[in-house]
């Protein structure tokens, strides 16, 4: 008899004890497995590799949701993380994708919206360690910098540039095919074509990241207004 699959199990990360009651009970009832912690420091003493996903506040008393996804990212952890937040702002997006978050709910949300966003982050996290996994690696290479598809690394001269997943997602798309202008639409529907409630501004919001990260090189990702963004070698 084939045995059947464990539920991805969640941490909900919030000082709040109200809301992770909430989410508690209205995910399991989803069928997840739920555990709360009710700040940073506590989700960092209960986290394990048998986590699928991360709910996380973003304003705790002591670490704050960034300062953890932070110390995660240092460590290597790449365990998917959902921000829940009233802070809904431009410079907060920037934040939250900058510091290696998955995406991005503002309070006061629909559980309707949580659930179908886990389940988005959940299927593409899934659908991109599968393509990792495949025999095709190739780099692409654009001067002095060059992009590793298959180890997920951009290089420019001698320095490895810190991207989050979805910043290189973004560049890997773009650079793959550099004589196309694509418009935000075509990058929502490749990077976040699993997840629901995504704007064109984020992909503004991630392209700004970008282009900051890429420094000298920022120019390599021009916009046509109007039409939308491509990756210009001749730039570089």
């Amino acid at each position: 008899m084939k045995q059947q699959a464990s539920p991805p199990k969640i941490l909900v990360v919030d000082d709040e004890r109200d809301i992770c009651e909430i989410l508690e009970f209205n995910l399991a009832n989803e069928g997840f497995d739920i555990t709360c912690a009710h700040s940073a420091e506590e989700a960092l003493e209960q986290l394990s590799a048998g986590y699928s996903l991360m709910l996380l506040d973003v304003m705790m008393g002591g670490m704050s949701g960034y300062k953890l996804t932070e110390t995660l990212r240092r460590r290597q952890n790449q365990i998917p993380i959902i921000f829940l937040t009233a802070k809904d702002t431009e410079n907060d997006m920037l934040t939250g994708f900058s510091v290696g978050g998955d995406d991005y709910i503002a309070k006061p949300f629909s559980i309707k919206e949580v659930v179908a966003r886990v389940r988005a982050v959940l299927k593409r996290h899934a659908a991109s360690a599968a393509a990792g996994g495949g025999e095709a690696g190739a780099t692409l290479v654009f001067g002095d910098m060059s992009i590793d598809l298959k180890l997920k690394e951009i290089t420019i001269g001698e320095e490895k540039i810190p991207l989050t997943k979805t910043e290189f997602e973004v560049l890997a798309f773009l650079a793959e095919t550099p004589q196309r202008v694509f418009s935000r639409s075509e990058i929502i529907d490749t990077i976040w074509r699993e997840t629901p409630f995504i704007t064109e501004r984020t992909v503004d919001v991630h392209i700004t990241r970008l282009r900051k990260k890429l420094g000298r090189h920022a120019a390599a990702i021009t916009n046509r207004s109007g039409y939308g963004y491509r990756f210009n070698a001749a730039c570089l």
